[in-house]
């Protein structure tokens, strides 16, 4: 028979406070992810943009509006991208100028696979909390999340700013 209570996952830990706690989940968080990317060569912004085109095809300029990055470096990104087979780009109709980016079925099954395979990384994370913990962490970094992008949206990424 165990105790429960003297087992490592039922001890209380030491809260690190908001800052510290976010910053170590992110790291935690971003050391999940590297290691599943690693499993397909892959780097952790090529990742995102698989993120990113699942559900859109934008021109170069939006996919490095969404990245943060110059054109440049996007294009360079999209063509090694593109001798893997994961991604095409298509000349708009409206403008030949204008390059879209989208998913190859290559891309989107690994995008797939990344995501079923991060997810059961992630989970890890959190195996320790409770289902209802576990929704409400859910309820909170959602709100974060949504909270950011509007943020970012209007042109702002540090609420302090503001004050």
């Amino acid at each position: 028979m165990t105790d429960d209570a003297a087992s490592p996952r039922s001890r209380a830990k030491p809260d690190l406070g908001l800052l510290d706690g976010l910053v170590q989940l992110s790291f935690a968080v971003h050391a999940a992810l590297e290691r599943v990317a690693e499993k397909h060569d892959l780097s952790l912004v090529l990742v995102r943009v698989l993120g990113i085109l699942r559900d859109r095809k934008p021109a170069m300029l939006e996919l490095a509006a969404f990245l943060k990055l110059d054109k440049s470096s996007v294009t360079g990104l999209v063509t090694r991208a593109e001798r893997r087979g994961l991604v095409q780009r298509t000349a708009s109709a409206e403008d030949r100028r204008t390059f879209h980016v989208s998913l190859t079925a290559k891309g989107r099954e690994l995008a797939q696979t990344f995501s079923k395979q991060a997810e059961k990384e992630l989970l890890t994370l959190v195996e320790g909390l409770s289902e209802a913990d576990r929704k409400r962490m859910s309820a909170l970094a959602s709100q974060i999340a949504h909270d950011d992008a509007r943020r970012r949206l209007e042109g702002g990424a540090n609420p302090a700013k503001k004050a």
